[in-house]
C-alpha cells in the first residue's frame, strides 16, 4: 500500500492542476462521482464543497469515499485513496483550505477571489484521512 509520505504519490498528485474524481452514495444507494480541486496537507488530501450539495449531504451522512486521479496518456498512471471524510465549517480553515487550492487552479493572481468565494459560509472542508491508497505509476512497462 502507497502513502502520502511516498515522495512519488505526492509529486504525481500535486502535479500542475490534475483534479480528482471522488465517489460517495447517494441517499438512495446509487454511486455518484464528481470531479474536485484538491491540495494536500500533511497527511490529508482536501477539498471544499457546499454543506447542501450532494458531495456535502452525503459525507455528512457516510464519510466513507474513494477518489481517483489519473495521468489520461502515456505512461498512463493513477493514485485510487479510500478513506474517511472529516468535515468542518470553521471560518479560518475555510478560507486557508479554499485559498491554498484557488493557488493550485487559478493560480496566486486569483487565489484570495477564488479563496473568498469557495470558502464562504456554507460551505464545508473535507479533510479525507486516507485508509487505503493504491498506486500505479507506469501502466505500459
Amino acid at each position: 500500500m502507497s502513502s502520502f509520505d511516498d515522495p512519488e504519490v505526492r509529486d504525481f498528485l500535486m502535479y500542475g492542476t490534475r483534479t480528482a474524481k471522488v465517489a460517495y452514495t447517494a441517499s438512495d444507494g446509487r454511486a455518484l462521482v464528481a470531479p474536485i480541486w484538491f491540495v494536500l496537507d500533511g497527511g490529508d488530501l482536501v477539498f471544499n464543497t457546499g454543506a447542501r450539495t450532494a458531495k456535502g449531504r452525503s459525507l455528512a451522512r457516510d464519510p466513507r469515499l474513494a477518489l481517483s486521479v489519473d495521468l489520461e496518456e502515456p505512461p498512463f498512471a493513477f493514485v485510487q485513496v479510500q478513506g474517511e471524510a472529516q468535515l468542518s465549517e470553521e471560518p479560518s480553515e475555510l478560507l486557508r483550505t479554499a485559498t491554498a487550492i484557488a493557488a493550485r487552479y487559478m493560480g496566486s493572481e486569483r487565489a484570495e477571489e477564488f479563496g473568498r468565494r469557495n470558502g464562504a459560509p456554507g460551505s464545508l472542508v473535507v479533510r479525507v484521512r486516507p485508509t487505503k491508497i493504491i498506486a500505479e505509476m507506469d501502466m505500459v512497462a
